[in-house]
């Protein structure tokens, strides 16, 4: 009888693992989108760290991902059973946040740059401090991401078991986690992996050493600007996809798009993201406006 029972669970067992694992495949090509976004912007947010203190930075950051889908799956899975409803503008909310930290950036940017140039060599105790604020500047960004890729997953699990549902999310969540995080920490040691090339004897590690050395700062670059129009598409495509009314306008502009000329096709694929992201500079304009507006109306309430 034990032996029949143990052989049953065995079965129920490996029943979850087989569903588990045909929904984590789908959930895997679901968030590929947002694992790209993810990866540009959080390349970009430890940018301006210390060489030596990049990988413990990308450590920290993984960590706080980590924490952030350990509270996000749980929550997702209480919040799909109890208040479903609620799904939708939590995300819309996280959105508008990634759109005014996004703009936010573009509008302090210039001035930032001139206030760090105008100042001296900053001492260790800043540089912390510095490096304390790029790592809560990104986990605050994950938990925004991590939050859609949680959204997604759950939306395609949702009419499975409730075990295929939390096993779904967990390998998810540790497998974009370590894709992301680990893709990050190969892109910020480049320029150390081409500077070891570049003093290896053979002719063929210096000259890919010297492509990687020479590659490396520009990638950086583009990574920031990348990471930034990533802030208005995601932010952008949550809040038009919470919006029937948008949804369906740029779903429909992009169809209008895909019948014009050789490259309709090439257009109608890009579209859903430019208008994301044209929409989602818009609103963050309109937040960080607000914000100023209502902070001065404080600064005068104050004296």
């Amino acid at each position: 009888m034990a032996g029949a029972s143990l052989l049953t669970l065995l079965d129920d067992i490996a029943t979850i693992l087989d569903d588990v694992s045909v929904m984590s495949k789908v959930a895997a090509k679901k968030t590929a989108g947002v694992l790209g976004d993810d990866l540009a912007l959080n390349a970009q947010q430890v940018t301006g760290v210390n060489a030596d203190r990049e990988l413990p930075v990308v450590w920290a950051v993984a960590k706080g991902s980590l924490l952030n889908k350990a509270i996000l799956v749980p929550a997702a899975l209480l919040i799909s059973a109890f208040i479903p409803w609620a799904v939708t503008p939590l995300l819309m909310l996280g959105g508008l946040f990634l759109c005014f930290e996004g703009f936010e950036k573009l509008w302090h940017g210039k001035e930032e740059a001139e206030h760090k140039a105008a100042q001296p060599v900053e001492v260790i105790a800043d540089l912390q401090a510095y490096e304390k604020d790029k790592v809560k500047g990104a986990i605050r960004t994950d938990f925004v991401l991590s939050a859609e890729i949680i959204a997604i997953t759950l939306g395609i699990v949702a009419e499975e078991a409730f075990m295929t549902q939390v096993a779904t999310l967990c390998i998810i969540a540790v497998v974009m986690t370590v894709g992301v995080y680990g893709l990050v920490a190969g892109i910020v040691k480049l320029d150390d992996l081409g500077l070891w090339l570049s003093k290896m004897t053979t002719a063929v590690a210096q000259w890919v050493g010297g492509l990687l050395l020479a590659a490396a700062p520009r990638l950086m670059k583009l990574l920031t600007i990348v990471g930034t129009a990533a802030m208005f598409m995601v932010g952008g495509g949550i809040l038009t996809h919470g919006v029937d009314y948008l949804h369906h306008g740029i779903e429909h502009a992009a169809g209008l798009v895909a019948n014009v000329a050789v490259a309709g096709p090439l257009l109608a694929a890009l579209t859903p993201s430019l208008l994301n992201l044209v929409f989602g500079v818009i609103a963050g304009a309109v937040v960080v406006f607000l914000f100023g507006i209502i902070a001065r109306l404080r600064g005068k309430a104050e004296h």
